[in-house]
């Protein structure tokens, strides 16, 4: 009988490896995903087969995401004005945009709708502390409504200073939203967001993922949304907590005009898909009055897992092909995919002053060499990589030619543009783009080149370590 039962389930262990490596090959994803998963499962079958259920499986299907967000869309749909659509989904900004950047205008709008929004006010952030003192005004001026959507809201000093401000708005009477992702502060005890709600702060988890759900680990808010009464937004690198506060150099904007509407927009879904309520119509989310005194086109573009396209990605990719004379990136964690690499070697190739900055050290011991494993490549295609050291650079920024800024939460990985839900602000404009090209080229003060010769001397067992990181490169 023991016999029996052993052979029984050693079919059935070769029966869901078989049918787990069939549908990888059946999958859209990229074809290095596809090789990493399969070597994964090949060398561990149990845990591999394990892993890949909870942190493989690929959600960006066709249809998916209208029949998620179907809630939210019926409702936003019988409840906004016609004005706010117009303002949200209209073309008729698009004109303002300079001609060659308008077809990237376009691509970012054809999967989440959302168009380039005029007359705004930017203010970019690159001091945490910056960034926490004009929130804590704001916070204060509130007087109708409060969103917050974070991937990290720790219970530093820095963080419960937000959290007790929260509180006494909802006190006060302001409707305090809160979404919290749950997977990434997972430590955090359900007490801590229960003294929230006991001052009157509603707040639900993004993410809910059960036994029977256990792919949903892989799907993470990243976002980093502030909505102010419908006036004033905040988004890009920044977390709450200490690290972004004090200690690690970011970057992050504060928006008025016309593009907190699209803030707003991408708040209430999440807010929507992941159980919260609203009561009445629309029209309190989105005042007409945004004073603004400045005419900074802003396009505003979130990306999830669950939709047809990954279009930060594309917009990426667009980015690096369309650049002429310059594109600087700053980005924590650099690990392209196939698609993006291939466009920022070419750009590089076809004499475009392409530059990249790295800290010199990554937050996460595994991401150093998996950085360092893309360095030859890029050295030889002629890229110019900047390893920062002092304060660890968490900033995602892109700019190019002095007229496009790319400002938000989406690393320049696999994880960012296939997997999390994140979102960018696209800024046509050349004051700004002028403005993040200094603020890279101060940057480079505390940065050290990396040189093709240098870097292929480096010691055999370095180039090891890269070289097993780059297999898993896909999967980070």
């Amino acid at each position: 009988m023991g016999g029996f039962l052993s052979i029984m389930l050693t079919i059935f262990g070769i029966f869901l490896i078989t049918g787990a490596i069939l549908v990888i090959l059946n999958d859209n994803q990229d074809s290095g995903r596809k090789v990493a998963w399969i070597l994964i499962i090949a060398m561990l079958p149990v845990i591999g087969l394990i892993l890949y259920i909870v942190f493989g499986l690929n959600f960006r299907k066709p249809g998916i995401f209208k029949v998620r967000n179907r809630e939210f869309l019926d409702t936003f749909e019988e409840r906004a004005s016609e004005q706010t659509k117009e303002l949200l989904f209209g073309t008729g900004q698009e004109k303002d945009i300079r001609e060659r950047y308008r077809g990237l205008s376009r691509l970012l709008k054809k999967d989440s709708g959302l168009t380039v929004c005029s007359n705004n006010e930017i203010e970019i952030i690159t001091s945490g502390g910056r960034k926490l003192e004009a929130l804590v005004n704001d916070l204060l001026a509130a007087k109708h409504h409060i969103h917050f959507e974070y991937f990290y809201f720790l219970k530093d000093d820095g963080s419960r200073k937000i959290k007790k401000l929260l509180m006494q708005k909802a006190r006060e009477g302001v409707k305090v939203r809160f979404i919290h992702e749950n997977i990434a502060n997972i430590t955090i005890w359900e007490g801590y967001y229960n003294e929230m709600k006991e001052a009157g702060v509603e707040v639900v988890k993004f993410t809910n993922p059960n036994i029977f759900l256990l792919s949903k680990f892989n799907y993470r808010d990243h976002r980093k949304i502030v909505v102010i009464d419908g006036k004033v937004g905040y988004t890009g690198g920044m977390n709450i907590g200490d690290d972004y506060f004090f200690r690690w150099r970011d970057t992050h904007t504060r928006i008025t005009g016309n593009a907190v509407a699209a803030l707003q927009y991408c708040f209430l879904n999440s807010w929507i898909t992941s159980g919260g309520k609203i009561e009445g119509n629309f029209d309190e989310f989105f005042p007409q009055d945004r004073v603004t005194h400045d005419d900074k086109l802003v396009q505003i573009i979130p990306d999830e897992p669950d939709r047809e396209f990954p279009i930060l990605h594309m917009g990426a990719v667009w980015t690096a092909s369309h650049s002429s004379r310059y594109l600087y990136i700053q980005t924590p964690y650099f690990v392209p995919p196939e698609p993006l690499l291939l466009a920022l070697k070419s750009a590089a190739l076809k004499g475009c002053d392409v530059r990249l900055m790295v800290p010199a050290k990554a937050d996460l011991f595994f991401m150093d060499p998996a950085n360092k494993s893309f360095y030859k490549e890029c050295l030889e295609a002629g890229i110019r990589i900047f390893e920062k050291g002092g304060r660890f650079i968490h900033a995602k920024t892109l700019v190019s030619d002095d007229y496009l800024s790319i400002i938000g939460s989406a690393n320049m990985d696999c994880r960012s543009l296939e997997l999390s839900y994140e979102i960018n602000s696209y800024i046509y404009n050349e004051e700004i783009a002028r403005e993040n090209r200094s603020i890279f080229l101060n940057d480079l003060k505390e940065c050290n080149e990396i040189k093709l010769d240098e870097w292929e001397n480096r010691p055999w067992y370095k180039k090891f370590i890269q070289a097993v990181m780059r297999l898993f490169a896909p999967l980070l």
